[in-house]
């Protein structure tokens, strides 16, 4: 069974629909929207059935909810530790909850396809993102499956990329946004501090074990290519996210939360209601170092590490 199955297939991980939870999924591919359940009140019960649903549909999402900040750092914390984020860190900050606000003299800094915190050899399983203040018009969130990139590249596409590594370090982007937030001292303990890692370019997920083309806003080159020969590949490779078949697009009100897998997602926060005011906070959950596992094989034959 092929990747993207794990969302299309419903005797794959289907959630038990006979309790409080409901599930309706929005494509074939990625995104459901989950119904019947307080996030702030969840029984083991309906958290194993929502846990089920992420890791059938890659992100989910929940309308009305209206996280406090101690419930949403709850909440993570049902999955895991949650975590800070390493540049903040670097900076004195252990919080691990990040507002994302932007006003008309701040602009939308995530435009842009990208998994978060892959400069870090242990990144984040899974996010949380909590709508707080929504403008009227625009500021959608895209989501895009790296099972459906995979899935749809040809044999021998795959055959090249499942031998492939990544140097994954923070972007020049990323860098300049990071000043905006921590003052000029930023750029230097970035460039001095965070090195990058060195990643699969496919990504086995631990708890399915499907494949995922681990794509990332912060690669930087294939490793052992010429840079102008990684360009090419990663130039095509990304434009497959492109593809709106692969994607889905959430439309913000107060009080949602979305919910995605980090290990098999790709996501973009648009930019479209700049100048409006957007305010949303987000919780992300310690992850392992992430690795390739060619199917049927009982040990990774890549696995992440510090570059």
């Amino acid at each position: 069974m092929n990747s993207s199955q794990l969302a299309s297939d419903p005797q794959v991980l289907d959630p038990h629909q006979g309790r409080n939870l409901r599930v309706t999924p929005l494509n074939a591919n990625i995104g459901a929207i989950i119904e019947g359940v307080s996030l702030s009140d969840l029984s083991d019960d309906e958290f194993a059935d929502l846990h089920q649903a992420l890791l059938k549909h890659h992100v989910v999402f929940l309308r009305n909810q209206h996280l406090s900040e101690d419930d949403h750092v709850a909440l993570a914390k049902r999955w895991g530790t949650p975590m800070a984020n390493p540049v903040a860190q670097l900076m004195g900050d252990e919080s691990v909850l990040h507002s994302v606000e932007n006003t008309a003299t701040k602009r939308p800094a995530a435009d842009g396809f990208h998994t978060d915190l892959t400069y870090w050899p242990e990144p984040p399983n899974l996010a949380i993102l909590c709508g707080l203040d929504i403008p009227p018009v625009g500021g959608d969130t895209l989501w895009a499956s790296l099972y459906a990139v995979y899935d749809n590249l040809s044999d021998e596409m795959k055959r090249i990329c499942q031998n492939l590594r990544a140097l994954h370090k923070p972007s020049e982007h990323f860098i300049k946004s990071s000043v905006e937030v921590y003052g000029r001292e930023a750029e230097q303990i970035i460039r001095e501090k965070l090195k990058g890692s060195v990643m699969p370019l496919v990504r086995t997920h631990e708890e399915t074990g499907g494949q995922a083309l681990f794509l990332s806003s912060f690669i930087d080159q294939i490793v052992g290519m010429h840079k102008p020969e990684s360009d090419v590949l990663l130039g095509y490779l990304s434009n497959l996210l492109e593809n709106p078949n692969y994607q889905v697009r959430w439309r913000w009100q107060a009080g949602d939360v979305a919910i995605w897998d980090e290990r098999c997602t790709n996501h973009r926060a648009l930019s479209d209601h700049f100048p409006q005011y957007r305010l949303m906070r987000r919780c992300t959950v310690e992850g392992g170092r992430p690795f390739y596992r060619p199917d049927g094989a009982a040990e990774p034959t890549i696995e992440a590490a510090f570059a």
